[in-house]
């Protein structure tokens, strides 16, 4: 886990154990693991990788589990608005619909980091459906599906949909660089939800690593769906919205209503969050998995 300094860690590691500070059966003990692993693996009688099964990677089959997981793992944290009747699952037949969001059509925002590259990175990183591409996949041929990435107020009030998805959320990254003091949603996304959801019924999708602060803005949602980062498999998220299968998904922490909570565990005294640990609500329509 040094990959650039590591002429400068062996340096610090021979003064170490040279000045005693760290004991040589110490250093044995750690080599002897890594060692006793890679004998187990075989790596010493066959190094290099068997490329006969290149094949396997991304194949349809394993996409397919891919969607499963995805499917399972989408949380239902609100469906309903009191001046609406519009609620989860989505109509296939609906005239005209809108999908707004960068993260709607980009396969590498759904990935996140620790992918392709340590911190990941938008655009077409991967072969698979974007959750744009699972919805036209999804909806009747009737349906007319626009996607405007950030359309503007007179756009959305004039444009005759019947209702809308908003897909909105953070950019890729890994470890320390993804580190957050306010764990809000980015600001584009914000003024995406300000201005689609107060005009539309609409339904937003949350690309997250972890809980974001929602709550200021739930008032002006139908729906929101917790979809963590769905990887290369959008199609699973429609898979969902649209009612082929149910959501079953719950929360795997807090989901805390200000970054002035945490700290946050369930069983706290003051417990108080937005939505508790294994919260997830369902529709009662479609599939089970």
């Amino acid at each position: 886990m040094v990959p650039i300094n590591y002429k400068e860690f062996i340096s610090h590691i021979n003064v170490l154990v040279n000045s005693g500070q760290i004991s040589r059966d110490r250093m044995d003990d750690a080599v002897r693991r890594i060692l006793r692993v890679k004998f187990v693996a075989g790596l010493f009688e066959k190094p290099m990788a068997d490329r006969s099964l290149l094949g396997m990677l991304g194949n349809e089959k394993h996409r397919n589990i891919a969607r499963e997981a995805v499917r399972k793992s989408l949380v239902l944290l609100k469906n309903s608005k009191y001046s609406s009747n519009l609620k989860l699952p989505l109509s296939k037949s609906a005239r005209k619909i809108l999908v707004a969001g960068r993260h709607a059509n980009d396969i590498g925002l759904q990935c996140g980091g620790w992918t392709m590259t340590w911190q990941g990175t938008s655009g077409d990183i991967s072969i698979g459906t974007t959750i744009l591409e699972g919805i036209k996949n999804t909806v009747s041929p009737i349906t007319q599906v626009d996607y405007i990435m950030c359309p503007d107020p007179g756009l959305t009030s004039s444009g005759d949909y019947s209702y809308a998805v908003v897909v909105v959320g953070e950019p890729p990254y890994a470890e320390m660089l993804g580190d957050n003091k306010n764990l809000t949603i980015p600001q584009e996304g914000i003024d995406l939800i300000q201005n689609v959801c107060s005009r539309l019924d609409s339904v937003v999708v949350l690309i997250s690593g972890r809980p974001l602060v929602v709550e200021p803005y739930l008032p002006l949602m139908n729906s929101l769906v917790a979809a963590w980062l769905p990887g290369s498999e959008g199609q699973g998220v429609a898979d969902v919205l649209f009612g082929d299968y149910d959501f079953h998904g719950k929360l795997p922490c807090t989901w805390f209503r200000t970054v002035d909570q945490l700290p946050m565990n369930f069983g706290d005294e003051d417990y108080d969050p937005l939505y508790p640990y294994n919260f997830g609500l369902t529709t009662g329509v479609g599939k089970a998995g």
